[in-house]
């Protein structure tokens, strides 16, 4: 075919036009029984605005850009469930920023409210879609935009959900650094919404660019397997279908495969292959029933599966009596199925079902317009933390998405009244959750009656009364065991206030210091005395200085001219790491060559051979991370800015500390085979070893030295063809 042919072009044109149009009437269908003319009529405005606005524009993909905002409003609508205001600005969701179109040109548009909402998503655009480090900071600014219009975060996960599907047309470095930004930031946010299928579908989808090997393993086997599940469920699911029919309950039967994520997850978390996670399959029984019957018409459910199957008291999960914090109401048992499998069953009303699937949308379907609903509460919450503009945003960041997936318990004030909290928390987070003076002031709390320490674990059902004085002051002691991002927020800028306070005495100490040894106590210096010391911030120096943590004689080493200090003590971060053995060779922007010193991380203990990336810590020292470390995600999410790009060098003599860990039937002389295999047959130093054995099971972990990651699987898979061994997974070696 002649590319420069027009008749193609003109042709391909049309396809595009007629794609476009159907797109749109496709939406259209999906809400044209809910919605009236005029929300038609704004619905086609906003479509047309749209399609002027990103006219001749492409993606990444080389396809049209309106498709994006198509595909997002189509998201928003049939997996989310907003409203036409909400369609309205998925569909405008870019045109601010990508056109000559202002905010103000939207309100006169389409009215105010679409202008708050747009005007929302276009300053979460701006700051999230810059490379910069300033995520923490523009994490707060979300939260705070959220808090205006709960659409505006809505869309932008539809926005980041279409934008995760077509990931593929972008670079390996960008798809991996969006794919964990999803994983760490948005992903969590749909599940404090309630929007379970799109956490999910975030979840698989990072995986499959963070871990592509993995992905994909998994996603064959659960192909393969699938059948099977089918049968399974089939003959699980006859008698109770029966005993449902017979109850006269209208009902529906069926099977939820577990996520790849959450297969990985388990696998990984409990060191287990994929053949032996057992709750694959989970089995939902959704009810149709009125609303004031459905909590019945759920336990009679849950009497009709107990009578054929038995139930395990350990794992009876009652969300009916008691909501999670985001709205979620199922009662989840699990039970012995006839082949002697653990199989968890769902059971809740359509109406429960609606908001699982949809989350926040739904619930206004169904709830009383008097009643708060449970994400405003959290909302709420989360503004009073923000506007603690004291606390560092990082650490807001940090302690605000912990309890984004923390399992919640209920606890009881002194009068009664139930209060939810994150799991594992303590009476401290309590205090605070009441009030946060009562938080300040507290030195003690009673549970149960019973006096107890500020750190003891709370537990559901528990009753709190929390003891204070007027003296009572928060302790850095504290933010160990306080679980709540608010308790937290508080208690640091208590600290930070006091601290404060410290940093003003020990800048006239530093001062001091600085101009006997003929320093000019200018802020130039005093910030490189704050980079000479590794430390953050001049506040953070000066605070330092006053609680005699530093060593100031070391000031000496330090190059002075003039009264100026001449040390450099930066180093380039645009550099690529392009041999990782003994010493890193780093290439910089203008192909100039440096050496650096770099460290292994302990965290994962990279070898040669597997996939890796550099990380440059607060001091400037590079380290080594797996690609598949615990803590990737965090950083390439949080810290990109200090993410390069790391390659092994083909050094065979150098040794890398790596784990195993062995398990099997005992029997005479095991670790003497498993040890002779190890040292003769591969001619493997070892750095310790240590076997214990019960009942005729053993259980070994061996820290050796390997070349390279070939050398670690040949490793593995001889001590695995040893008689007796059953497993032998790789695990983290931490010095």
């Amino acid at each position: 075919m002649d590319w420069s042919d027009n008749d193609y072009w003109e042709d391909l044109e049309r396809k595009e036009k007629s794609a476009i149009l159907r797109e749109y009437r496709h939406l259209l269908k999906t809400i044209s029984y809910e919605i009236t003319e005029d929300d038609t009529e704004e619905i086609r405005k906003a479509f047309e605005v749209a399609l002027e606005a990103h006219s001749g524009v492409r993606r990444k993909s080389g396809e049209l850009y309106i498709f994006h905002p198509l595909a997002v409003a189509n998201i928003a609508k049939v997996e989310i469930g907003v409203d036409s205001v909400g369609i309205i600005c998925a569909l405008l969701h870019d045109v601010v920023e990508d056109s000559n179109m202002t905010i103000q040109d939207m309100e006169d548009l389409f009215g105010k409210k679409v202008a708050t909402i747009i005007a929302g998503l276009t300053k979460i655009s701006e700051i999230f879609d810059q490379n910069t480090n300033l995520q923490a900071e523009n994490f707060k600014k979300l939260i705070l935009t959220l808090a205006q219009d709960v659409r505006v975060i809505l869309i932008k996960l539809a926005d980041r959900l279409h934008n995760m599907r077509t990931l593929g047309s972008m670079s390996e470095d960008k798809s991996r650094k969006i794919a964990s930004e999803t994983m760490f930031l948005y992903a969590p946010l749909a599940h404090r919404l309630g929007l379970y299928n799109i956490k999910s579908e975030m979840e698989d989808l990072s995986l499959k660019f963070l871990e592509p090997n993995i992905f994909n393993e998994l996603k064959e086997k659960l192909q393969k397997s699938k059948a099977v599940r089918t049968r399974f469920l089939n003959r699980f699911s006859l008698p109770i279908e029966r005993g449902l029919e017979k109850a006269g309950l209208k009902f529906q039967i069926v099977g939820r495969t577990k996520s790849i994520h959450s297969i990985f997850q388990k696998m990984r978390k409990q060191n287990i292959p994929f053949e032996e996670v057992y709750d694959i399959l989970a089995v939902r029984i959704v009810i149709d029933s009125s609303s004031e019957n459905e909590k019945s018409d759920i336990w009679k459910t849950y009497s009709i599966v107990t009578d054929y199957y038995k139930p395990n008291p350990d794992r009876l999960r009652d969300w009916i009596s008691t909501p999670k914090a985001n709205g979620y109401e199922s009662l989840h048992i699990t039970v012995m199925s006839p082949g002697g499998k653990w199989v968890e069953v769902q059971i809740r009303s359509e109406r429960m079902n609606d908001i699982s699937e949809n989350g926040y949308a739904a619930h206004w379907k169904y709830k009383d317009q008097k009643e708060e609903h449970v994400v405003d509460q959290w909302i709420g919450k989360i503004r009073e933390s923000i506007e603690n503009q004291e606390v560092h945003s990082e650490d807001f960041l940090n302690d605000f998405r912990l309890n984004l997936f923390e399992k919640e318990i209920i606890v009881f004030s002194p009068k009664g009244d139930a209060i939810t909290l994150p799991a594992n928390c303590t009476p401290v987070d309590f205090a605070y959750e009441i009030h946060s003076d009562l938080g300040d002031t507290c030195i003690g709390a009673k549970v149960n009656n019973s006096l107890v320490p500020l750190s003891q674990t709370l537990h559901s059902g528990d009753q709190i009364e929390v003891i204070t004085t007027r003296k009572g002051r928060p302790s850095e002691e504290w933010l160990k065991f306080a679980k709540t991002a608010k308790a937290k927020s508080k208690i640091k800028s208590f600290l930070k206030s006091e601290k404060k306070k410290l940093s003003g005495l020990g800048q006239t100490i530093l001062k001091k210091e600085l101009r006997e040894l003929g320093i000019k106590p200018l802020k130039e210096n005093m910030y490189k005395v704050a980079y000479f010391y590794n430390l953050p911030s001049l506040e953070e120096l000066f605070y330092q200085v006053k609680s005699n943590r530093l060593n100031l004689n070391n000031l000496s080493k330090l190059k002075i001219e003039k009264g100026l200090i001449r040390n450099n003590f930066s180093k380039k971060k645009d550099t690529i790491i392009t041999n990782v053995g003994g010493k890193a060779e780093l290439t910089n922007t203008d192909d100039s060559e440096t050496s650096a010193d770099y460290n292994l991380a302990e965290c994962c203990n990279p070898v040669p051979g597997e996939k890796v990336f550099g990380f440059i810590g607060d001091n400037n020292q590079v380290e080594i991370h797996r690609v598949s470390c615990p803590n990737a995600v965090e950083i390439q999410s949080q810290k990109h800015f200090r993410v390069i790009e790391a390659k092994w060098t083909n050094q065979q003599a150098l040794a890398f500390l790596s784990g195993i860990k062995i398990t099997g039937i005992d029997s005479k002389g095991m670790v003497n085979d498993i040890t002779m295999k190890i040292s003769q047959n591969l001619n493997i130093n070892m750095r310790s070893i240590n076997f214990e054995s019960l009942d005729g099971y053993f259980e070994g972990k061996i820290s050796s030295y390997v070349t390279d990651i070939d050398h670690l699987n040949d490793l593995i898979q001889e001590i695995s063809n040893v008689k007796g061994v059953d497993k032998v997974i790789r695990v983290d070696v931490h010095l």
